[in-house]
């Protein structure tokens, strides 16, 4: 883990506090839960219930560990507060494929929040790292794995 802030919109910050909330009071008791139950069933040395339990529990504690990490190093950008006529995080973009006529928008959120069927896109991904710093008018050549396109950037919105 390094000391590089994370940057995420004030949505995607709330939802990560929810489900680290989530994983400490619902699933770790259910972790807990099922080591007692499995140690009651005898001998923890062939102990497949203890053991796949023991395995939930270590992948659970690096988990929150994770997310404790990320919202600590958490820097919370709220897109309705920028002016810019240049792509930066946040920033939903409207483009349409220079070739096939197709229209895609994408909004650049941090890498936890992502969702392309939301239309989020990570700030770490090819898409968002060629049209960070573009404009209007832009027409950039994105290379993501199986294809190449160029993208025309017809609109550039910060906010809800």
């Amino acid at each position: 883990m390094s000391d590089n802030p994370v940057p995420m919109t004030p949505e995607g910050h709330k939802k990560l506090q929810e489900e680290l909330k989530y994983l400490k009071a619902v699933e770790r008791p259910k972790i807990v839960d099922a080591i007692e139950v499995a140690r009651g069933h005898g001998d923890l040395s062939e102990n497949a219930e203890y053991d796949a339990a023991k395995e939930k529990q270590g992948q659970l504690m690096g988990k929150i560990a994770f997310i404790e990490d990320q919202l600590a190093r958490a820097q919370i950008i709220d897109p309705s507060t920028i002016v810019q006529d240049k792509i930066v995080f946040g920033a939903s973009v409207k483009m349409v494929d220079v070739d096939s006529g197709e229209e895609l928008s994408y909004q650049i959120v941090g890498a936890y929040e992502s969702d392309i069927k939301l239309g989020k896109i990570s700030i770490e991904s090819p898409i968002a790292k060629s049209l960070i710093g573009k404009e209007i008018g832009d027409v950039v050549k994105v290379v993501t794995p199986g294809r190449s396109r160029e993208l025309e950037i017809i609109k550039i919105h910060y906010g809800h």
